[in-house]
């Protein structure tokens, strides 16, 4: 499907980004082992755990979509979200306080840096995983894109492949820091930085697409086409349910 295509792209894009943000984290990780390629399984082990984070938080995300679905808004959801990653572009002002904290977030995140330092002294294989899970909870715009896209998809499978595919795609960029340290100068990632919010408002325009079903293969499928995957998902799921209601009754008898 091209909407999950563009989690892929919009991942690696945006690992370009990252870079500035995230690589100071990346390229301090106390990898472990003595080769290079225990340093490249330890390396894959904290983008592996970022990943992780990602598609729990699509798993959530992806079901509040389909939660907003079923009460009769199953096009207008990927219509909105597709609007907000483009108004997000045209008018960024509009989000210069998207990193502003109450109190209460401003100490989780307080809370989750320190937690993420402490583990940075243990080195080991499972240490680097369980920084990435953590690393992956960081405030990010990016993820936060990445995010909107996954509630857009109004299903939790699609929700979660979204949001899985956006971390693999970050994870050539991230893996080449953590390995041979700032491997792309601040010039050429400036230039790839501006590249980002045009393939945004590409993804937001995807989005609209498929909401506005107008009969495109595989960018605007028609109305009645998504409703039939989606009942067709929907009874599926019921009928799982009904199986193991019926097996859990007799293993009580």
């Amino acid at each position: 499907m091209a909407i999950l295509i563009t989690a892929l792209i919009l991942g690696f894009m945006g690992s370009f980004h990252c870079a500035g943000m995230c690589g100071p984290i990346a390229i301090a990780l106390p990898l472990h082992g003595n080769t290079v390629s225990q340093k490249i399984y330890g390396g894959t082990l904290y983008n592996l755990g970022r990943t992780l984070t990602y598609g729990i938080m699509g798993t959530v995300f992806g079901l509040l979509g389909q939660g907003i679905q079923l009460i009769g808004f199953q096009q207008k959801v990927s219509v909105i979200m597709g609007t907000l990653m483009i108004i997000s572009v045209i008018f960024p002002a509009l989000f210069k306080n998207q990193y502003r904290m109450d109190k209460s977030w401003f100490s989780f995140v307080g809370k989750l840096k320190s937690t993420i330092g402490k583990i940075f002294s243990i080195r080991s294989f499972s240490s680097l995983f369980f920084i990435g899970l953590l690393n992956g909870l960081l405030p990010c715009g990016l993820v936060y894109m990445a995010i909107a896209g996954a509630i857009g998809t109004g299903n939790v499978m699609l929700g979660t492949f979204y949001m899985v595919l956006f971390g693999l795609g970050t994870i050539p960029m991230m893996l080449s820091i953590s390995l041979a340290g700032n491997v792309m100068s601040l010039a050429a990632r400036e230039k790839i930085n501006k590249l980002i919010p045009v393939l945004v408002v590409v993804v937001g325009i995807f989005f609209i697409l498929r909401g506005l079903s107008l009969g495109i293969p595989y960018l605007s499928p028609p109305k009645q086409k998504i409703e039939q995957k989606f009942e067709k998902g929907l009874e599926k799921n019921t009928a799982e349910l009904y199986k193991e209601s019926i097996r859990i009754y007799w293993v009580k008898e």
